[in-house]
């Protein structure tokens, strides 16, 4: 991987992280269009660098994050279901890392699902983070686990679910973010781990490839936090499943006409 590949992928990252259109289905594709070999690095790297997304949450939200006992309290409970099934599915999830099939399937029909989530969810009553409940926080989680398939979108499996809870779009949104932050936190020190028991060892290159995407992935996605804000609450989720159905039919298309997207 050289740093020109590095600075793309991240910049993919930090902008489609908290987009509902799935940040792993995006740097997955980009990476084949890139012609990047996929090896245990790069594995890492598509990973590793969400946490340099994901720590934009707390520098935007800084005030968010130290406030009560019960705002971790939440974030812990609805964490547990995803961790208990990537736990248990962590190699069959590892293998869909290469499945762009599948994420384009998933990329196109979650974008169906998004043209009708404005029409099915109104009236929304919770506007506030501090009035979501434990229980209402562990079902968000189980939303979450659908976006252990790459393509499915964490950020929209879980906004979804917090609509279905009557959460505002924006603090579904919201809520979302602060998920992320222990989700990928986890995700980052899981595979790092696997790494080293599989004894993959960084070069000195490959930690500043790195360190190198955290940081264009931070530096990005501060843009895209509050941007996707705005679109949100002005626009819904119409234009985000349209995209999603773009982008999928024409993955799919390729893929039965046996057309690889790899350009280089």
């Amino acid at each position: 991987m050289t740093y020109l590949q590095a600075l793309i992928i991240a910049i993919i990252e930090g902008l489609t992280e908290f987009l509902p259109i799935s940040s792993t289905g995006h740097m997955m594709i980009t990476t084949a269009i890139l012609g990047v070999e996929i090896t245990p690095f790069v594995k890492l790297f598509t990973i590793a660098i969400q946490l340099g997304a994901i720590l934009s949450v707390v520098v935007l939200y800084f005030k968010r994050f130290f406030k009560t006992i019960h705002f971790y309290i939440k974030l812990i409970v609805a964490f547990i279901p995803s961790a208990i099934a990537g736990l248990l599915l962590g190699d069959w999830i590892d293998a869909q890392l290469e499945n762009i099939f599948g994420v384009a399937i998933a990329l196109f029909v979650g974008g169906i699902i998004l043209l009708f989530v404005d029409k099915r969810f109104k009236n929304q009553t919770i506007s506030d983070e501090k009035n979501i409940n434990y229980l209402t926080a562990l079902k968000i989680g189980v939303f979450q686990c659908l976006a252990l398939f790459p393509g499915v979108s964490r950020s929209a499996s879980t906004i979804i679910g917090g609509m279905t809870q009557k959460l505002t779009r924006q603090t579904a949104a919201e809520f979302s973010f602060f998920l992320a932050v222990p989700t990928m936190l986890a995700a980052t020190a899981k595979k790092l781990l696997d790494a080293y028991k599989d004894g993959l060892t960084l070069s000195s290159e490959e930690i500043k490839l790195l360190a190198f995407g955290n940081a264009i992935a931070f530096i990005v996605a501060l843009v895209a936090i509050k941007t996707f804000i705005g679109i949100l609450n002005k626009f819904g989720f119409k234009w985000f499943g349209v995209y999603r159905i773009i982008v999928g039919g024409i993955l799919i298309i390729l893929f039965l006409l046996h057309i690889k997207i790899a350009v280089v």
